[in-house]
């Protein structure tokens, strides 16, 4: 599991200063504890994963300043395709959360599957630890694992806004958070493994690296020596797991080091 907390939320949004900084501070402060873990309940964690989660969610609370939408909900008023069917429904369901849950029928839905009052209290989805959940139960229920796999920046964004609109601010923080998470890959997660043992996947970029690709020349693979574990480093290492009977899973550990020294 990746160690997305409140710092790594920081880096992705946008900063902001008095009173948008504070909301943003306390949003991102009370979600911080159990980021990580509710991300990973709902199986994102995967750095595709969660960076097309960021990249999206970071979007629709403006840069975590929200769980609540600006607009007033009035424009939502006797939508019967929302579940809004009696007066007032439109402002009561209004936007809320990280992913804006809109609509009584949609408050309806996700409180049962929570266990939560939602449509009875639909002030309840602007909690931000709440909020985050109800946006992980709206990713799994739109199956948005897939496209993000197939990094589908596209897709991602129609599952989640119906539409492509604002993909360009959703995209530059999709980028920020695979920057980042490519960082992580190489230092914070599993750095050490069994003593020295160095723990590369893709992503990874440092002098290990080097000594990886060397040793998979070294065993016939036709591939750059340049510190960098892309594609066609991950590539060899999978084929070399597959032909030396260990876990195909293009990660570099303890097993795997010891497979290609020998």
């Amino acid at each position: 599991m990746f160690p997305v907390d409140g710092d790594f939320i920081l880096k992705v949004a946008p900063r902001f200063s008095g009173e948008k900084g504070r909301a943003q501070s306390a949003i991102v402060s009370a979600i911080s504890p159990v980021f990580a873990s509710t991300l990973a309940s709902y199986k994102i964690e995967s750095k595709l994963r969660i960076a097309h989660f960021m990249g999206q969610v970071t979007h629709e609370c403006a840069g975590f300043r929200t769980t609540e939408e600006f607009a007033s909900g009035a424009a939502y008023e006797g939508r019967a395709d929302l579940g809004n069917t009696k007066p007032g429904d439109g402002r009561r369901y209004k936007g809320r959360g990280l992913l804006q849950l809109t609509g009584r029928a949609n408050y309806r839905r996700f409180g049962k599957r929570l266990d939560l009052p939602l449509e009875d209290d639909p002030r309840l989805a602007a909690d931000p630890v709440t909020s985050l959940k109800i946006a992980c139960e709206y990713w799994k229920d739109r199956k948005i694992n897939d496209p993000s796999d197939q990094d589908n920046l596209v897709r991602v964004t129609r599952l989640v806004n119906g539409g492509t609109n604002g993909i360009d601010d959703r995209r530059n923080y999709l980028k920020k958070a695979k920057t980042l998470l490519a960082e992580m890959s190489g230092t914070i997660i599993g750095a050490r493994q069994g003593g020295t043992t160095t723990i590369l996947r893709r992503g990874s970029n440092n002098d290990a690296v080097g000594e990886l690709q060397e040793l998979l020349r070294a065993k016939g693979y036709a591939i750059a020596v340049d510190n960098e574990f892309g594609p066609a480093t991950e590539l060899a290492i999978v084929s070399f797991q597959s032909i030396a009977g260990l876990p195909v899973d293009g990660v570099v550990g303890k097993n795997t080091w010891k497979a290609l020294r020998a």
